[in-house]
């Protein structure tokens, strides 16, 4: 399968080690990638003496060259620009991948004149934001006129990007959506020790994984708590993540009653998530839009994650999260924000075993069915 890909190179500000979802994104479908075609040129990110440690220790693991720029953050800079054509020359590079379409993509005209036959530019939920700015949309339609293809994560992040770009630039879009592991995230996945350890074992439990910032939506997880319990008593809220709204998390769990039902377990590692999706009966992040619509889910991978584990899901509205929910068959899209739409939905299910075990079915189904890595890396091969 690796034999008609062209030797590419990818240009990204976002790589491990630096921590994030589109770096998650990028590694993972680059390790699916042919390792002896592919060569990484991304930004430093941490120059302090134990982050740069950490990133060569990530860099020699690697099956593939990374080159690091002396930047902590990549920008289309004239030096960048020439460093990217000098590595794209002297590996014998004939396609490039952006990792993130804006601002990088606008290097593409250069790489072009050296020799890039392939160009693919890969656009996440940022690109969304830019695209309702009138600055920012010239520079996005400049970079879909100078690349080959423009790939979008699902139908919102296509509606809202698509009318920045040129017509033609839009017909050649393509959906490349991040994808799950579905041999990591399956039912099993070790949920019982965490419940153990954390003295779950007999309760009922909503886990909402995800970074404690306020779109996601755990404080409306903490607001819906007080009618949850008046109807599934010993219900608990794990919640797993860390960030900078976890203060006003704990004072909101406070004020509102709640605190002694509202666990919070912090950042745990990569490896120990699916076990945590695991420790839930009911996966819920109801994630809304903020600041006029700049700030909005992509997609929401979690969603994806945790029906691969096997749980019902209640997501939010926001952008493209209902992209990764089948409303009313792996669970339920409800207004961002809502807190007696969400205690409705929780309720549901935390009192119907058999509908919990139905669209945790359904949403494993979906995920083996449309969502794993294989296929989606498969895509991105045909493009380069």
């Amino acid at each position: 399968m690796y034999e008609t890909m062209r030797k590419t190179l990818i240009v990204t500000n976002d790589f491990p080690p630096r921590p994030g979802g589109i770096q998650a994104f990028l590694h993972s479908l680059a390790l699916r990638l042919d390792p002896d075609r592919v060569v990484v040129y991304a930004s430093t990110w941490n120059r302090t003496a134990e982050g740069r440690a950490e990133t060569s220790r990530f860099d020699a693991e690697q099956p593939f060259a990374v080159v690091r720029d002396r930047a902590t953050m990549l920008l289309p800079t004239p030096r960048a620009t020439r460093r990217a054509v000098g590595l794209l020359r002297e590996h014998g590079c004939t396609a490039v991948w952006f990792g993130a379409a804006a601002p990088l993509g606008l290097m593409a005209p250069a790489l072009r004149d050296a020799g890039a036959e392939r160009i693919i530019a890969t656009t996440h939920g940022h690109e969304a934001g830019w695209a309702q700015l009138p600055g920012a949309r010239r520079l996005l339609r400049r970079v879909g006129d100078g690349v080959d293809t423009v790939t979008y994560l699902g139908e919102y992040t296509r509606s809202r990007i698509a009318p920045a770009l040129s017509p033609a630039a839009a017909d050649r879009m393509v959906q490349l959506p991040p994808g799950v592991d579905e041999k990591t995230f399956h039912p099993g996945s070790g949920g019982d020790r965490v419940r153990a350890r954390l003295g779950l074992s007999e309760r009922p439990v909503v886990v909402c994984v995800s970074r404690l910032v306020p779109r996601k939506g755990q404080d409306t997880l903490i607001r819906a708590l007080p009618r949850v319990l008046s109807e599934v008593p010993d219900t608990v809220l794990l919640v797993v993540g860390g960030g900078p709204y976890e203060g006003e998390l704990r004072r909101l769990a406070s004020t509102t009653g709640v605190a002694d039902a509202v666990r919070f377990t912090g950042s745990v590692p990569w490896a120990e998530l699916p076990a945590h999706y695991g420790a839930g009966d009911v996966f819920a992040m109801p994630c809304r839009t903020r600041r006029g619509g700049l700030d909005v889910e992509g997609l929401g991978i979690v969603y994806l994650e945790a029906s691969a584990t096997g749980l019902p899901v209640v997501g939010g509205d926001s952008g493209g999260a209902p992209d990764a929910v089948l409303d009313g068959e792996t669970g339920w899209v409800v207004r961002g924000g809502d807190a007696e739409q969400t205690a409705d939905r929780l309720v549901s299910l935390l009192r119907d075993p058999e509908l919990r075990q139905r669209m945790g079915r359904r949403g494993r189904q979906w995920v083996e069915e449309r969502w794993r890595w294989d296929l989606l890396a498969e895509r991105l091969r045909a493009l380069l």
